[in-house]
């Protein structure tokens, strides 16, 4: 049974005492932020990544989509492009939340990687936006339009800002694209909800970070992201960076991130302390480790990734050749390699 929607809290919710500290370089814990509600089961569903391949394996917790139907090869198929979106379902008992983390790029991608796997808007509940960046917000009004109920958008206000930048080495600036205004948002239905602090969705089964607290001496950010204030080029540090997190019963923390701006060992570290779970069971989505700026910090992510040892980790979207095939040999067990139409069920 799907439960009725309802309005996230977009404040802290205390769920008591934890003394348990952080590991080495983390936090000290505090009164946790965020109660979630664990969870039975979560389906984490591709509709949208950089990589597509019709012939990868399964298993017992992937799901790949089939070659061909009724012994039928189609005559279409998923689609890939440089973005990312994840149709997430939680269920615990007989309810069921289903939640969507951006909505990658082009105008076309999303929606056809939809049709192609037979995905109905309708039964999207919240949208969540890992940050304001065009390749995770660039389908948001198409889908917006497919849906005839409301539905929660939930964004950190950075997230709108425009202009943004990237300065390259001569001094000319890239702009990006404006994807994301308000009003706009509003007139398709949206409602606009703000996360700069932890906040719980999806009757709490779901927790969207906010603003991630950043903590570690090597993930320093975007260099080269610039934004405009007060008449001025500045440089943009990306506070609009945000995940979410699912309390999986008896396993631990299910961690999604987008692009992990803040970088992907912040945004863990930080999962932990607003929800006082210690266990990191599973981490989806972009790491940013791609290109000559980021691969320097592959080593260091990897160490730091192996104290908190994942049972499933799956890196999408810009976290780049060379750190996919690092953590491919580092995590023989856990590592999955995703591809668009890719459904991955974790029980408890």
């Amino acid at each position: 049974m799907r439960a009725p929607l309802r309005k996230p809290r977009s404040k802290f919710v205390s769920c008591g005492k934890n003394s348990n500290p952080s590991r080495k370089g983390g936090f000290k814990m505090a009164e946790p932020l965020l109660n979630l509600e664990p969870v039975d089961k979560v389906e984490i569903l591709t509709l949208m990544d950089n990589y597509t391949d019709v012939l990868l394996p399964g298993s017992d917790i992937v799901q790949r989509p089939p070659l061909a139907v009724g012994g039928q090869i189609p005559t279409t198929t998923v689609v890939a492009e440089h973005g990312l979106s994840l149709l997430v379902t939680v269920h615990k008992g007989d309810l069921s939340h289903t939640v969507l983390l951006d909505t990658g790029w082009t105008a076309m991608g999303v929606i056809h990687n939809m049709n192609v796997l037979g995905i109905d808007p309708e039964k999207i509940e919240t949208i969540v936006l890992s940050h304001g960046h065009m390749d995770h917000t660039g389908t948001l009004v198409p889908i917006l339009e497919r849906i005839s109920h409301p539905v929660d958008v939930v964004l950190h206000p950075h997230a709108l800002l425009s202009p943004r930048y990237l300065q390259i080495q001569d001094g000319a600036k890239l702009l990006f694209p404006k994807t994301l205004a308000d009003n706009a948002l509003r007139s398709k239905g949206a409602e606009l909800v703000w996360s700069e602090k932890p906040t719980p969705v999806a009757d709490s089964m779901v927790g969207v970070t906010g603003q991630v607290e950043r903590v570690t001496g090597f993930e320093k950010g975007l260099p080269n992201a610039m934004m405009e204030k007060d008449g001025k080029v500045v440089p943009d540090p990306i506070l609009d960076d945000q995940a979410m997190v699912i309390h999986l019963k008896d396993k631990g923390l299910v961690v999604v991130a987008g692009c992990s701006h803040a970088g992907i060992i912040n945004t863990l570290l930080y999962a932990r302390k607003i929800t006082g779970i210690q266990r990191i069971y599973a981490v989806f989505g972009g790491f940013h480790l791609s290109g000559a700026v980021f691969e320097p910090i592959i080593e260091d992510t990897l160490r730091e990734l192996k104290q908190m040892d994942p049972a499933v980790l799956v890196p999408m979207h810009c976290t780049g050749w060379k750190a996919l095939h690092r953590f491919e040999e580092e995590f023989p067990q856990s590592f999955v390699l995703n591809s668009v139409g890719t459904k991955f069920t974790l029980t408890s």
